[in-house]
Order: C-alpha cells, then structure tokens, then sequence
C-alpha cells in the first residue's frame, strides 16, 4: 500500500467523485481508477460504491478512511520535522487535553516558549482521556494532559501540581443545589450520568462504596457537553469534575463536590522509548525546566 495512492484514495472520498478527484490532482480519471481497483484488489475488499454522480463509501472503506487518514497526517508531520532539522527551531507540536482546569496551563507553558521560537505552531486537540491516550499510541500526539489514574507504564510524565475535584453537576434549581456538598447516599437513589472510562468507573465505585450496578445509570458519556443537555432537562445529575463544567451557565447548572472529597492530579504525558524531533526535545525540557522553577 502506497502513501500516494492512500492520499488518491482520500481524494476521491472528500470529492464524492472520482473525475473531480482526477482533476484535483491532475491525473486522468482512467489512471485514478485503475489505482482505486488495484488498491481493493490489493486489500481483498469493495472500497467504494461507484454510483451515475458520486461514490460512497463501504464499511471497509470507512475503516481505510480512518487509517490513512492517520497515516498521511504521520507522513506529513515526519517530513515537516525533517524540513525543519537545519533551520531555527520550527514545526509542530500536537497536544491533546481532556477536559480539565489543568487545561489552563498550556498557554502559560506555550506562550514564553513562542517568544523564544516564533516559527513553531502548536496544534490542540481536545477529546476524552481514552481517546488522547489513542492518538499517542499512533503517535498522532505529541503530548497529552490528562487526569490521573494514568497506565503510566506505557509513558513518560510529569505531575502537575492542580487538583481536581470529583463531584456532581446539577440543575440550578435542584434541591441538592442548596448544599455546599453532596454524600454518596445525596445522590445515590439519583438517574446518574458517568464516564464511560472504565479507569474511572472503578475510582466512583470505590467512592460510592457499592458496586456501580446497583446505582441508577441514566447513561454514560465520553464528554461532558454531551451530558449537560440531559441535566438541563431534569433527566438526571452528571458525575464530573470541576473543572470540565467551568463554562456552562451557572443560571442552569452547578457544580457541587463530593463530601468526602474525592480529587485526582493532572498530568502531561508522552510516549516511552521514542526518538524525539530536535523541537520536541527542546520543547519537553522547557516544560520540565518551567514547572520545577514556577511550581505550575
């Protein structure tokens, strides 16, 4: 499987049409075709469904989609560090976040580092903790921040001195809304709505003191603006953390903590046992130097 002809491959996905995608990248539409067949001759599976005006995409190709989209944005990334080996510092770095308050620390980690290298871009990407630890595995990411428990087995990182704190995000007018903090027996008999990690799931079960089962599971959730919607309704009450719900409206929704406190640390982390790019090794010790001087 060619990088090139994957790079074909999502042309004619995002045109929907493969003599649109032949002119886009300047080859005839027979030469793009006979790369499109060898290419499922090759796999062993239909890719596209080629319909009178535009192509769909099967499961397999569904599933190449995703693949080489990883694959051509690795390619892409590996050349640009490559390009940038003999100049000032430049290139990208990629850090993805969870939703945290510790979030807020990436621009006063970022900002004195652009002062000094102004030719270097960062790329943030938002996403679950899961997912954020996905795309360091594919080496997608360059960095993560997420909360703990962490398989610190598989990374490297360094712990952040911001606390979290778990609690429950309620309508506004809920009566529970009216205490400073909630008991596991407050909220107990309540729809819930959790993580769906499964790293996390364990964390409240051990909190609740009950087998997660025996609770009242409206739903889970991957992100928390996902859950919200369901508070506002009055479907039920989503366990979080502070720092996730900072944004919402507090004239809908509050956050109250849990009493006993349950809190987790955040922190950055990357691969084990890789070969970092010159602007990678340079940026990873601005961070170690920054956090142990400033005790971000």
């Amino acid at each position: 499987m060619e990088l090139r002809v994957l790079r074909y491959f999502l042309t004619v996905v995002r045109e929907e049409n493969i003599t649109r995608a032949a002119q886009v990248l300047h080859i005839t539409q027979p030469a793009l075709s006979r790369q499109l067949t060898a290419l499922e001759e090759e796999l062993g599976c239909q890719l596209l469904v080629r319909g009178k005006r535009k192509v769909s995409l099967t499961e397999a190709g569904l599933l190449l989609r995703r693949r080489a989209e990883e694959l051509v944005e690795l390619a892409d990334r590996t050349e640009r560090e490559f390009a940038a080996g003999g100049q000032d510092l430049a290139g990208e770095i990629v850090i993805g976040s969870a939703e945290s308050s510790a979030a807020q620390l990436l621009p006063r980690l970022i900002e004195p580092f652009l002062r000094e290298h102004p030719l270097v871009r960062f790329d943030l990407i938002s996403g679950n903790a899961d997912q954020v630890k996905d795309q360091l595995d594919q080496g997608l990411l360059d960095i993560g921040l997420l909360l703990e428990p962490v398989e610190v087995e598989k990374y490297e990182f360094l712990r952040l001195q911001q606390t979290e704190r778990w609690g429950v995000l309620l309508r506004a007018d809920d009566p529970l809304a009216a205490k400073e903090a909630v008991t596991a027996r407050d909220i107990s008999p309540l729809p819930l709505l959790l993580s769906r990690r499964a790293l996390v799931q364990k964390e409240l079960a051990s909190w609740f003191g009950e087998d997660l089962e025996q609770l009242h599971i409206l739903s889970t959730y991957n992100l928390i603006g996902n859950a919200v919607h369901f508070v506002e309704r009055g479907l039920g009450c989503a366990v979080t953390i502070e720092g996730a719900v900072s944004a919402f409206d507090p004239n809908r929704v509050c956050f109250r903590p849990f009493t006993p406190a349950l809190t987790v640390r955040s922190v950055l982390v990357w691969k084990k046992y890789q070969t970092f790019s010159p602007l990678l090794a340079h940026f990873l010790n601005h961070i170690k130097v920054t956090l142990r001087h400033d005790k971000l």
